[in-house]
C-alpha cells in the first residue's frame, strides 16, 4: 500500500513549538511507536533492567550528523532521484477540493495562538461568574460515607485542580461542580464504581465541597508592540502583520500539502530498488533518536525500545521499516521534481529564503543541524509550495 502521507524527516520534530517546521504535513511522530514518545520515555526511565547492556555497535551515533545525508544544494548525497523516480511530463497536474484553498481569518488566529500567543500566556483566578464545562478549578472537599469521613477522601484544605469534563473524578462528580461560583461550599453526591476499592465499592458518599476560584488562561493581545518585544530577537517577525501573513502562509501549506502530495504520488512509479546510501541515512537518524533519548534519560537504548513494545533495538527499527521507506521514497519523489525544474537550495537560497517559510533566524538551526540538513528542509518546502500553487481547485 502507498504511504501517502508527507512526513517531516526526524530531526524537523524538533523545530516545530513557536513556528512550523520547514518543511511537511504529519510527522515522524505519527508512527506508531517513536523514540520521541514521552510516555515510552518515562517507562524507560523507571525500568528495572540492572543488567549491563553491550551497545558498543551504536557507539557511532555519538557523532551523528544530520547534514551527512545531503549535498550543498539540498539534495541527497551522491544520489540522482531520477535514477529511481519515474514522474510522467503532467506530474503537476493535480486537482484537489476547492475547500482545502480556503483559509479564514479564524483559522490564522488559532494557528498564531497555538504556536505563537500560547507560550506566553498567563493564568488569571476568576471569582465572579459560575463554573462551566471545560473551566479548570481549583477545590477542596471532605469525603464521608454514612457520616464519617474516609481515607484519601480530602483535600485537607490544600486546594486541588480539576479539569471539568476531564472524567478525572469519580463519575457525576465534576457535572456537579458546573454552575457553581467561586466561593460557595455545597455537596457533591456521588455513588463509587464498584470496581472501587474493596471499602468503598458501591458505596454512596457525600463530598462537602467549596469552589475556591476558577483558572482561566489569558493570551496576550497581538500587537506590533507585542511582536517586538517578545519575537523580533529570535524570529523575522517585526509586526502583528508579519506574523499574519506568516500564519496564513503556514494554514494553507498545511491544509493542502498532504492531498497536493498524495496526488504526486499516485502519478509517481519508483524501481524496486532504494538507494542504499539514503536508507542507512534514514535508518541512522531513527536510531539516534534511541540514542539521544536514552542518554537523556539516563537508560540504555534496550529500555528505549522496551518502553515504546519491543524486546530489541533491532525489532524496534525493523517495526519502524515502513516508516524509513516512506521517507526515503519522499526525498526521492520530491527530489526528482526538483531536479525537473531546476530548484536548487545553494547557501544564498537559505539565507535568503529560510526566514520567509519558517519565520526564524537560520543560524542557530545551521548550528543544531547543519547547513545542508536545513538547506535539503528548505528546498522540500520550496517543491512543495510550487505544486501547491499550480494546483486547480473543484
Amino acid at each position: 500500500m502507498k504511504n501517502k502521507r508527507l512526513y517531516r524527516a526526524a530531526a524537523a520534530l524538533l523545530a516545530v513549538g513557536m513556528t512550523a517546521a520547514l518543511a511537511g504535513c504529519g510527522s515522524t511522530a505519527e508512527v506508531e511507536s517513536t523514540a520521541e514518545n514521552a510516555d515510552a520515555a518515562a517507562t524507560a526511565e523507571t525500568a528495572t533492567a540492572e543488567t549491563a547492556v553491550d551497545e558498543s555497535a551504536y557507539d557511532y551515533l555519538a557523532d551523528f550528523d544530520y547534514s551527512a545525508g545531503f549535498d550543498e544544494n539540498g539534495y541527497l548525497k551522491d544520489v540522482t532521484a531520477a535514477d529511481y523516480v519515474t514522474l510522467p511530463d503532467d506530474y503537476a497536474d493535480i486537482t484537489i477540493d476547492a475547500a482545502l484553498g480556503e483559509v479564514s481569518d479564524e483559522d490564522v488566529s488559532a494557528f498564531i495562538e497555538q504556536n505563537f500567543l500560547s507560550n506566553f500566556a498567563t493564568t488569571e483566578q476568576v471569582t465572579d461568574r459560575a463554573a462551566e464545562d471545560g473551566d479548570t478549578v481549583n477545590i477542596d472537599y471532605v469525603g464521608t460515607v454514612d457520616g464519617v469521613e474516609f481515607d484519601g477522601g480530602s483535600t485537607q484544605g490544600q486546594g486541588t485542580s480539576l479539569t471539568l469534563g476531564s472524567g478525572a473524578y469519580i463519575p457525576g462528580f465534576e457535572e456537579q461542580i458546573v454552575g457553581h461560583t467561586p466561593g460557595e461550599t455545597f455537596d457533591v453526591n456521588v455513588t463509587f464504581p464498584e470496581e472501587y476499592t474493596e471499602e468503598l465499592a458501591g458505596k454512596d458518599a457525600v463530598f462537602e465541597t467549596t469552589l475556591n476560584y476558577i483558572n482561566e488562561t489569558v493570551m496576550p493581545e497581538l500587537t506590533d508592540e507585542w511582536v517586538q518585544e517578545n519575537l523580533s530577537e529570535s524570529t523575522a517577525f517585526t509586526s502583528a502583520a508579519d506574523l499574519n501573513a506568516y500564519g496564513e502562509r503556514q494554514v494553507s501549506f498545511n491544509n493542502q500539502c498532504n492531498d497536493v502530495y498524495a496526488a504526486l504520488r499516485d502519478k509517481a512509479t519508483f524501481s524496486e530498488t532504494l538507494p542504499e546510501s539514503a536508507v542507512n541515512y534514514y535508518r541512522d537518524s531513527f536510531l539516534y533518536e534511541i540514542y539521544s533519548m536514552a542518554h537523556n534519560y539516563g537508560v540504555n537504548m534496550v529500555d528505549v525500545a522496551q518502553g515504546n513494545g519491543y524486546e530489541t533495538v533491532d525489532a524496534f527499527v525493523d517495526a519502524a521499516g515502513s516508516l524509513i521507506e516512506a521517507q526515503v521514497k519522499q526525498q526521492l519523489l520530491l527530489q526528482a521534481v526538483a531536479e525537473k525544474t531546476g530548484f536548487q537550495c545553494d547557501t544564498d537560497t537559505l539565507n535568503a529564503e529560510f526566514s520567509h517559510y519558517s519565520g526564524m533566524d537560520p543560524e542557530p538551526w545551521i548550528a543544531l543541524y547543519g547547513e545542508n540538513y536545513n538547506k535539503n528542509q528548505l528546498l522540500t518546502t520550496i517543491v512543495m509550495q510550487d505544486l501547491i500553487d499550480q494546483v486547480q481547485y473543484q
